[in-house]
């Protein structure tokens, strides 16, 4: 199996400018906890739902709100993302892409063509999705573990 037929496609992504606020926002409501971070047409890092958690103040914290708001929106993508990103292809083999992905303890890989556009995204979960239904199961359906549980 390719890394073409797991992938998310089209990929959200964000600016190196958007704020952390904003970031936070785009990837709550789109269910998404990884954003690659492109600088025009070039890949230049990956956020994470992590890397905007330890970003923000504890909740026991000297700020008042309105202090922690007003630092907070301050603080862009670009300041808190990782700038060294694993990349992989839509042609790659997926269990490449997986043991990548374990071996460095990553959860996603953005995918990139040959001229290093970002086309999509392939996850941790999209191949535990592939390798749990790859007996034709639905998801939701009863599995024999579901049923002796």
């Amino acid at each position: 199996m390719r890394v073409l037929d797991l992938m998310t496609a089209p990929v959200i992504t964000a600016a190196p400018t958007l704020s952390l606020p904003d970031a936070a926002h785009l990837m709550r409501s789109r269910g998404i906890r990884r954003l690659p971070v492109m600088d025009g047409a070039a890949l230049v890092g990956i956020v994470t739902d992590r890397d905007v958690r330890e970003a923000l103040p504890g909740r026991v914290s000297s700020l008042s709100p309105w202090e922690a708001t007003t630092r907070l929106a301050a603080v862009s993508v670009a300041d808190v993302m990782r700038r060294s990103v694993l990349t992989t292809t839509p042609d790659a083999d997926a269990r490449d892409a997986a043991h990548l992905m374990l071996s460095h303890r990553v959860g996603a890989l953005p995918v990139v063509d040959d001229q290093r556009r970002v086309v999509g995204v392939v996850t941790v979960s999209d191949v535990l999705r592939d390798y749990a239904y790859e007996d034709g199961l639905k998801p939701g359906a009863a599995s024999g573990a579901e049923a002796q549980a």
